[in-house]
């Protein structure tokens, strides 16, 4: 759960999640056992944030109720298993196949991405490939920069977005190495790694 997302609020969160059509004001008031006024306050922090949003007006015996139900903001504060998953699919993968030809596979996904991108790239000159490539990283998640003088020109990020698959599946770097050489349209010498141990993932890009 977002961690300024408070108690009660995570309580009324799982209620709206559990009723999907709706719940008003009343309805969670009833259920949590505090006020109508503290649940519209919560109400009101939860549809700023974006959270929960109004569902429409229930018709009862006496005046039309309003409800409230969650945003996909709202279910997707709850956790998710993502990393776990993709370890499931990526170890039965990798033991089908064998280290080498997943290797390849994780190359052909890199080139096939890159494909996509390419039109960003066409006509420029490599440091405007280079401005480009940090965008569509930081974009993806990473953490980089250019490091250019007379002698060395890389890119090295402080951060790795799949870490933990990676330390477990080196092969995955193969995915990184592609995008990053396809889109520069320059070879590169992947130097440092955070899967094997290094501080940063450092690319050097070769003349």
């Amino acid at each position: 759960m977002i961690e300024k997302v408070g108690s009660r609020q995570q309580q009324i969160l799982q209620l709206l999640l559990e009723n999907k059509a709706g719940l008003s004001i009343d309805e969670v008031a009833l259920a949590l056992g505090i006020s109508r006024n503290a649940v519209q306050q919560h109400f009101t922090a939860l549809e700023r944030d974006g959270y929960i949003q109004s569902g429409g007006l229930n018709k009862t015996a006496g005046r039309p109720v309003r409800t409230y139900i969650l945003t996909e903001a709202g279910i997707n504060s709850f956790p998710k298993q993502y990393a776990w998953f993709s370890e499931l699919i990526l170890s039965d993968l990798k033991a089908e196949m064998g280290s080498e030809a997943f290797q390849r596979y994780l190359h052909k996904l890199g080139q096939s991405l890159s494909q996509t991108l390419l039109p960003q790239f066409d006509g420029k000159s490599t440091g405007e490939r280079i401005d480009e490539l940090l965008k569509i990283m930081a974009q993806l998640g990473f953490h980089t920069k250019a490091l250019t003088n007379e002698n060395d020109n890389c890119i090295e990020a402080c951060n790795c977005i799949y870490h933990d698959l990676a330390q477990k599946h080196e092969e995955i770097c193969e995915f990184d190495r592609t995008l990053i050489s396809s889109l520069l349209d320059k070879e590169i010498d992947h130097v440092e790694c955070m899967a094997t141990g290094g501080t940063v993932c450092r690319f050097n890009i070769l003349n």
